[in-house]
């Protein structure tokens, strides 16, 4: 058995990796191969059972070794290969594509995404707008990730332009990241009060 599984969903892979090799398998980092590595993973046998389960990351991560794929997928063990992307337009993915079972595993779509963004912006003009942005998404983000956003944001802000409202703006988000680690006041409530602040700033 020779599958493929990409995608960024990597809790639903895991668990149908679990299903088909069981719960001890051989983990193989695909970077690190070399063509010269791929006979005795896909052929060769262990002192202990004739077929192997093999979990390896990232095969196209090595590409000399990855190229060489479509020359094993008689292997008679039971491999998964499990990539984060995939690339469709290379010679070795049209190689195989027709002949290897290959599994998607993607995160749905987070319909917050564009809002998370332009709360951010709206906060650089209009405080009180974009509190009312945030209570929308409120109910389905987390408050840790949303500041990650938030910091993002302001990272890119300042590489197009490193004036001193955006070198500010760092600097009050240093503040929001330590408050959110040591406060015990409710994260969202930081937030907030960060949020109608920087357009003051």
């Amino acid at each position: 058995m020779l599958k493929i599984f990409t995608g960024d969903d990597r809790v639903r892979a895991g668990q149908e990796i679990t299903k088909l090799l069981g719960e001890d398998y051989e983990i193989i980092e695909g970077a690190d191969l070399t063509p010269g590595d791929l006979p005795s993973i896909f052929k060769g046998t262990s002192l202990f059972a004739t077929t192997r389960n093999i979990l390896i990351h990232d095969l196209s991560a090595g590409k000399p070794a990855f190229e060489q794929l479509p020359n094993y997928l008689d292997t008679p063990h039971n491999i998964i290969i499990q990539e984060l992307k995939l690339d469709k337009r290379s010679a070795t993915y049209k190689q195989i594509k027709d002949k290897v079972d290959i599994k998607e595993f993607k995160l749905p779509e987070n319909p917050n995404f564009r809002l998370v963004f332009d709360i951010y912006k709206t906060a650089k003009t209009d405080g009180k707008k974009a509190v009312i942005l945030l209570d929308k998404i409120k109910p389905d983000e987390d408050p840790i990730m949303f500041f990650g956003l938030l910091a993002s944001q302001a990272l890119k802000d300042y590489g197009a332009r490193q004036g001193i409202k955006e070198k500010k703006s760092l600097k009050a988000l240093a503040k929001l990241d330590q408050e959110l680690k040591s406060s015990p006041i409710d994260p969202w409530l930081l937030i907030e009060s960060f949020l109608l602040r920087l357009s003051k700033i």
